[in-house]
């Protein structure tokens, strides 16, 4: 069985957004997603970037933080 992994958001158990084009039919899938204890599920985008900013070489969270923003807002209008 082949397997495929893209990115998606989930919000208050409502699919909100698919990084990519699912096939048509039923999907079996697995959720994996991170707790961490102690902190709130309320992060701003600037927080979640800040700490995965050291993966990619001259990242400025600020500035992928406002573009990101702009990308979900255009796609749920």
């Amino acid at each position: 069985m082949a397997h495929k992994i893209i990115e998606a958001i989930i919000e208050d158990g409502q699919l909100k957004y698919v990084g990519d084009k699912l096939p048509k039919g039923r999907l079996n899938v697995h959720l994996v997603y991170d707790l961490v204890e102690g902190k709130t599920v309320d992060q701003t985008a600037e927080t979640i970037i800040a700490e995965t900013s050291g993966i990619y070489k001259d990242l400025h969270p600020e500035l992928e933080a406002k573009k990101l923003r702009m990308e979900w807002e255009r796609k749920f209008q």
